[in-house]
């Protein structure tokens, strides 16, 4: 359907299931929550009801179906781990199911834009209002007892929608409505002065306005499941979970015990590939003055470990707020960094005039194609320093987390199935490029951060770790050391996705 001129367009209201997200089902999302805000078993249960909740919209009762999702999605968990998980883990996949027609044509109406969600409200208002620039949501809305707890249970029903979009267009009907013709809750099409359906087309006329306007991107994401779990995507993970323990504890011992000249060769043998491309250098002459400064790009806590094998040597890394079990699992030696800058920059000079050292400026990963900030002080410390381009491949979970315990980041890296790193040397500065030069150290550690991003096709921002954790975690990532006790009970309630 061809949608013409937007000069006389000022409102609309849209539907998200099967219009704006191409998924009709939001079950996979019930999933995610299950997942990342509960456990293995509530994962496992959700599943296991899958069939009961597709008969029942084969039935006619899709309505029933979905108070069952929110029921065993929800029931006893905190409201609070529900909000972090549509803050944190949740717009990742709504914005790789987007129909991006649909989008181009809800954005068309500046005045105002509703999103019609048949999931709670809480699930999806974050990621409407900032990527999708939604100016309001309705959804279903969560009973939640005195004590923060989620009851499982929904206000109100389906009908109510139609009634709410009523209550914010008071005066006049919204010019437009995008959805389904056969949906539940599609009755709010009938307040709308105009009405489209999928597929959508734009008007030729409209393309030069999209060409300035397109989603917000999700930058930073967290959460373990690298694919939206649909039924059969869930299944499969649920299977492979005791293989891939196994897995990670052999490829573990394997990279404790064995040198690093034969990693290489054995990784592959349980399913590791690592690609190398460039000329590493060569290692430092003994008695020459001071090492080279490997500078990388940061995707996980294994970009040392992995170069360090490439290199067939071990390297030591600095290191700001690694978890003491990745420490103790590091095949490598590690120096941590305090974040105070002349304490850091007096351990980074001690440690280069030993030898080679590794250094991930950003300060943290990143799972996108994005590079955040690089930190100036290791441009102000040597003029030997070698970019490296790090990027990886992971099939099932992810290596990185910011809501998490960061000790477990290894071993879900190692539970892939094959995992893949990809390294590329680029060439030692050249002296005018350093500050010897007189170039500032701002302007080293930019054009450092340029021609890795240009290596790996990545695109280069002004985002800090802080930033990171603000969107992630609601904190800006200090780390404090507790007690013993608070770091157990800690380890346990991150643990609860294998054993809850």
């Amino acid at each position: 359907m061809e949608f013409p001129s937007s000069s006389s367009c000022s409102s609309v209201v849209s539907e998200l299931e099967g219009t704006l997200l191409k998924d009709p089902d939001p079950f996979s999302y019930f999933m995610l929550v299950a997942f990342e805000a509960s456990g293995l078993i509530r994962f496992a249960l959700l599943l296991l009801l899958w069939p009961v909740i597709r008969l029942l919209d084969v039935l006619g009762f899709g309505d029933v179906g979905l108070k069952l999702m929110v029921f065993v999605s929800t029931v006893g968990v905190p409201l609070s781990e529900i909000k972090s998980v549509a803050r944190a883990v949740l717009p990742k996949f709504y914005m790789d199911d987007i129909d991006v027609e649909a989008w181009k044509v809800f954005s068309l109406h500046h005045d105002r834009r509703v999103v019609v969600t048949k999931m709670p409200r809480v699930m999806v208002e974050r990621f409407a209002k900032e990527h999708l620039r939604a100016d309001e949501v309705i959804g279903s809305e969560l009973w939640v007892n005195r004590f923060g707890f989620a009851s499982g249970f929904i206000k109100g029903d389906s009908s109510s929608i139609s009634r709410r979009v009523s209550k914010l267009f008071v005066d006049e009907k919204p010019t437009l409505g995008l959805g389904r013709v056969a949906s539940v809750g599609s009755s709010f099409l009938s307040l709308c002065k105009d009405q489209m359906h999928p597929p959508f087309i734009i008007a030729q006329n409209n393309h030069q306005h999209h060409q300035l306007l397109r989603p917000l991107p999700v930058i930073f994401h967290d959460g373990r499941l690298v694919n939206r779990p649909t039924p059969s995507t869930a299944l499969l993970i649920i299977l492979w979970i005791p293989l891939g323990i196994l897995l990670a504890a052999i490829r573990i011992t394997m990279g404790l015990i064995l040198p690093m000249w034969a990693i290489p060769h054995v990784s592959r043998l349980f399913g590791g590939k690592i690609i190398v491309k460039g000329k590493p250098p060569l290692p430092p002459v003994s008695g020459s003055h001071g090492g080279v400064l490997f500078v990388c790009t940061h995707r996980t806590l294994m970009d040392p470990v992995v170069l360090s094998t490439v290199l067939r040597r071990q390297i030591p890394a600095v290191t700001y707020s690694i978890s003491k079990l990745s420490e103790i699992l590091s095949p490598i030696p590690t120096v941590r960094l305090t974040r105070i800058r002349h304490v850091d920059a007096e351990k980074i000079k001690r440690q280069l005039s030993k030898g080679d050292l590794v250094a991930c400026p950003e300060g943290t990963t990143c799972r996108e194609p994005f590079l955040l900030r690089f930190s100036a002080l290791f441009a102000e410390l040597t003029d030997q320093i070698v970019p490296v381009a790090m990027n990886y491949r992971v099939g099932f979970f992810h290596a990185t987390t910011a809501r998490g315990w960061k000790g477990l980041d290894p071993i879900f890296f190692f539970m892939n199935p094959r995992p893949v790193y990809e390294v590329t040397f680029l060439n030692q500065l050249p002296v005018e490029a350093t500050c010897s030069s007189g170039k500032s150290p701002h302007d080293v550690a930019n054009y450092v951060q340029r021609i890795l991003a240009a290596t790996l096709g990545f695109e280069c921002t002004n985002f800090t770790r802080k930033d990171k954790y603000r969107v992630l975690a609601g904190n800006d990532g200090t780390v404090s050391y507790t007690s013993f006790v608070d770091q157990f009970k800690k380890v346990v309630s991150t643990i609860k996705p294998f054993f809850h």
